[in-house]
């Protein structure tokens, strides 16, 4: 692996769809709600269009030597709270199972954070599952605190059926 300062980081582009789903579904939790399969559904493609069309929406890839091993989703909102502030939000987070444990991940989330210094952001938040305690750590140790109780309303069950 190169260097974790080596690693370029860049804007997802349409053909690392594929890269970026068989992250998501490479774990215990993702393999449950992600498919991973050739050829990939279209809905992938859907939302990486939405996304990329969305103001305030980046999906971000990490690079080895070309090869995508880290992805994150960096969302910039702007509220009426805090004097009219603006937050950054980080979602989807995976680096390549291969690759953990390496500096990659440590090296995308001091980018990510710097993006949110660079657009003003008072604040970057993140949510990430109760069961993923290396996830927890991780974050931990990067500065993150658990501030607050997350909760999340699940409306899929409602449509499906």
């Amino acid at each position: 692996m190169t260097e974790p300062a080596a690693l370029k980081i860049r804007a997802a582009r349409r053909e690392d769809v594929d890269d970026i789903v068989r992250m998501l579904a490479d774990d215990e939790l993702g393999s449950t709600r992600e498919h991973y399969e050739s050829p990939l559904p279209d809905f992938y493609y859907r939302a990486f269009d939405a996304i990329e069309a969305s103001p305030g929406n980046e999906l971000i890839v990490v690079e080895d030597d070309g090869k995508v091993i880290g992805t994150l989703q960096l969302t910039i909102i702007p509220h009426l709270a805090f004097g009219g502030g603006v937050r950054a939000q980080i979602e989807a987070v995976r680096i390549d199972s291969r690759y953990r444990g390496k500096g990659v991940g440590e090296t995308l989330f001091q980018w990510a954070i710097d993006q949110a210094r660079e657009r003003g952001c008072h604040l970057v938040q993140l949510t990430t599952n109760k069961t993923r305690a290396d996830a927890v750590r991780f974050y931990e140790r990067l500065g993150f605190k658990a501030s607050h109780e997350g909760m999340k309303l699940n409306l899929a069950s409602e449509t499906a059926g």
